[in-house]
Order: C-alpha cells, then sequence, then structure tokens
C-alpha cells in the first residue's frame, strides 16, 4: 500500500512539473519524435515487405517441390550450374508417368514475347507455356473466365489466361474475354484474366504481368520440346509428405538421366523453404542495419532528455531538500524524476507513432514499397520510448536522490 501511495505521489509532483514547463517539454520530446518516427517507419517497412513477400511465395506453394536446371538461390560457382543440360519435355513426361496416382506432375516452360491488341502493345511480358493442373499446384486461380483444360493442351489451343496488370494495360475497361491478341507472331483468344496477386518487392516476376498459353501450344509456337529449358513442380499429396517426396523425386530424377551413383545431380530441386530462408538472412541483415541507424535518432533524443532532466534537478535542489527534510525517502526522489523523464519520452513515443502512421500511410498511397503498421508495432514503440526515458532519467534521478538535505536546503 505504501509503495502505491509513493507512486501515486511520485507521479502527481512528476505532471506538476512537465505542465509547469509545458515550452521545456515540447522541445524535449522532439528528439524522441524523430527517433521513435525513425524506428517505427524502418519497423513498419520490413513488416509490409515481409507480407508483400509472403504474399507472392504463397503462389510457390509450402506443399511444391520443383525440379529445375538452377537453383533459385546460387551459393556457389554458378559456371557449374551454367553448364548443366536443360531439363526438356520428354524428361517432365517421364517424371509424370513415374508419380501416376502419387503426385501431380505440373511442367512449364517460359519466354518472354511482345503482346499486342489492335493499337495497344505491351513489351516483354513473360509468357508461361503450362497445362490445367498449374491452379492446382499454385492456388492460383481466374478471377474471370477460365484457366486452361485438358482439351486445351490435348489439341493444342491457341487460348490465353492473362495476369490483371496485362488485362488493364491491353484492354483498359473492357472486358477481354474472347478478345483475339497477338503473342509475338501467333494470335491467341483470351479466355480468363488470373485474380490479382501482386509483384515481388526484391526485383522477382511480377505474377500480374504474365499470360499462360497450353504447354504444347508453347511447343508448336516458340519450340523447344527436345532443347527447350523446363521447370517440373510436384506437388505432394499432404505438406507432412514434402520431404519424402524430395528424395523421391531426386531417385526418379537420376535414373531418368542415368547418373551414375557417384555423379553429382545435374539439376536442382527448389523449395519454398529455401526462397524464405534466403529472404529471412538478406532482410533480416537490412533490418538490422536500419535499425541501428535509425537507433542514432533515438540514443540523441535520449542525450537531450538527460541534459534536461539534469537541468530538471538543479534547478529543484531546493525542492529536494525541503521534501527529504519533512522524510521523503530516497526511492521516492529517485522514482519521481525517472516518472518525469519516462513521461517525457511516452508522450513524445505517442506523437512519433502517430507520425509514423501517417508516413506508412504516404508510403503504401506512393505505391514506393509496401509498408504495414501492427499492433505489435505499435507497443513495441511504446515500450522502446518508455525505456529511453527511464535510462536517460535514471542519472540525473540518482543525483536527486542522493543530494544531501542539509546542502540542498541550502542551495540557491
Amino acid at each position: 500500500m505504501r509503495a502505491l501511495v509513493d507512486i501515486r505521489e511520485s507521479l502527481n509532483i512528476a505532471v506538476s512539473a512537465i505542465w509547469a514547463n509545458k515550452a521545456r517539454g515540447v522541445l524535449t520530446t522532439l528528439g524522441i519524435v524523430i527517433g521513435i518516427v525513425a524506428v517505427t517507419t524502418t519497423m513498419t517497412a520490413f513488416n509490409g515487405m515481409q507480407s508483400a513477400f509472403r504474399q507472392s511465395a504463397a503462389a510457390v506453394g509450402a506443399d511444391v517441390v520443383y525440379v529445375s536446371r538452377m537453383p533459385w538461390i546460387i551459393m556457389g560457382n554458378w559456371w557449374e550450374f551454367r553448364n548443366r543440360p536443360n531439363l526438356n519435355m520428354d524428361e517432365a513426361e517421364a517424371l509424370r508417368e513415374a508419380f501416376e496416382g502419387e503426385a501431380i506432375v505440373n511442367p512449364t516452360m517460359d519466354t518472354r514475347q511482345d503482346l499486342k491488341y489492335r493499337s495497344e502493345i505491351m513489351e516483354g511480358v513473360t509468357v508461361i507455356g503450362t497445362t490445367e493442373k498449374l491452379p492446382i499446384v499454385t492456388s492460383r486461380l481466374p478471377e474471370t473466365g477460365r484457366f486452361l483444360m485438358t482439351y486445351d493442351v490435348s489439341y493444342k489451343k491457341n487460348v490465353v489466361v492473362i495476369g490483371t496488370t496485362v488485362a488493364e494495360g491491353l484492354f483498359g475497361t473492357t472486358s477481354p474475354i474472347n478478345k483475339e491478341m497477338n503473342i509475338g507472331p501467333a494470335k491467341f483468344r483470351v479466355i480468363g484474366v488470373m485474380e490479382k496477386q501482386g509483384g515481388n518487392t526484391f526485383g522477382g516476376p511480377d505474377f500480374d504481368r504474365q499470360v499462360f498459353i497450353p504447354i504444347s501450344t508453347y511447343v508448336k509456337v516458340y519450340g523447344g520440346r527436345h532443347f527447350g529449358d523446363v521447370d517440373i513442380a510436384v506437388k505432394a499429396p499432404s505438406p507432412d509428405a514434402v520431404e519424402d517426396l524430395e528424395y523421391e523425386v531426386i531417385g526418379e530424377m537420376r535414373k531418368i538421366r542415368k547418373l551414375r551413383p557417384a555423379e553429382d545431380n545435374d539439376f536442382s530441386i527448389n523449395k519454398l523453404d529455401s526462397l524464405m530462408g534466403a529472404f529471412n538472412s538478406v532482410v533480416g541483415v537490412v533490418l538490422l542495419v536500419g535499425l541501428l541507424v535509425t537507433s542514432i535518432a533515438l540514443f540523441v533524443g535520449g542525450i537531450g532528455v538527460m541534459n534536461i532532466m539534469f537541468v530538471s534537478v538543479t534547478e529543484r535542489t531546493r525542492e529536494i531538500g525541503i521534501r527529504k527534510a519533512i522524510g521523503a525517502r530516497r526511492h521516492s526522489i529517485l522514482l519521481q524524476f525517472l516518472l518525469e523523464s519516462a513521461i517525457i519520452c511516452l508522450i513524445g513515443g505517442l506523437i512519433g507513432i502517430g507520425l509514423a502512421t501517417l508516413v506508412t500511410f504516404g508510403i503504401n498511397a506512393s505505391g514506393m514499397m509496401p509498408a504495414s503498421v501492427s499492433p505489435g508495432i505499435l507497443v513495441t514503440s511504446v515500450v522502446i520510448a518508455m525505456v529511453v526515458g527511464v535510462f536517460a532519467g535514471f542519472v540525473p534521478a540518482w543525483k536527486g536522490a542522493r543530494l544531501d538535505p542539509i546542502e540542498a536546503l541550502r542551495y540557491e
């Protein structure tokens, strides 16, 4: 009970002291405001980038194993991977037969072509040759129209499903369904528009700037049956079976490529885990550096608060002497000045959070990069502001608490 009384009295004195010096308090909080804005904005930018990456990476699928010529993340001799032979459609077909009834196998090939509809042209759009199994493997579905069907693949139909960016760029507000467009030298009929996915923040593929055609049509128009580079997706029956599936895929691919036991794999196995691991490693370092840099502003703000608290203790030396003379203990004086410093920093932190939220909205509105404010970030920012206040005020508060009451009463 005594402790609660001390806290209440110290809080009242601290608030009264801040209110009595409003102009000084406002100026003192500026350093904390700047520091909290910098730290909070850094965390919101990281949070937004992480959310955008996870959303984009969701199209890869956590239960899918990808067989490719090159690894997604190269951590070694690039020339070693470059000299590997391409995967071709015959190998994709052999892998499909090996996993018939056990797992879904979907081959894809891609190239870049210019698209044209009437006078509208889009250059360098990714054209993906695939099968009707792609929505099952990636969970990507058309928003309007339909996706490819077995019939389209079997009969090499010139049909295409386009991304939302392509739909807006070529057709504007007009519905593209059943319209004819050129993909390179060939005409295709639009049968669907994919749901909006969003692009990768770190220079990865823009999923909305892609078009999908039957892989059989892709080979017919652009070639590559025996020499093209095929990526093969193998979807596990359940997320728990991915690890076992990976070993089975490696074994089947070694059989298909007739590799001897002593020979290394001349293909790569890629999964979402490796992509997420690389992302977390790179962005974690970026976040750490960003926080270290922005923390300098917070450190400077804390130094400013400490200086003001030293001034406050010096100005109120006689007050401290009087309080001690009538029975105030050291911890009461210490608590009084710690609360005063913490409240100043808390006010600055709250103002900084408000400004950081406005900055975040501005970043999102400008489209420069994704940024996202979460309750966790707001709580963390408040805690950081309070901790800075306690540390900044501790030395001045300790100085005030240790003053001799007789010497303090003599101070002028």
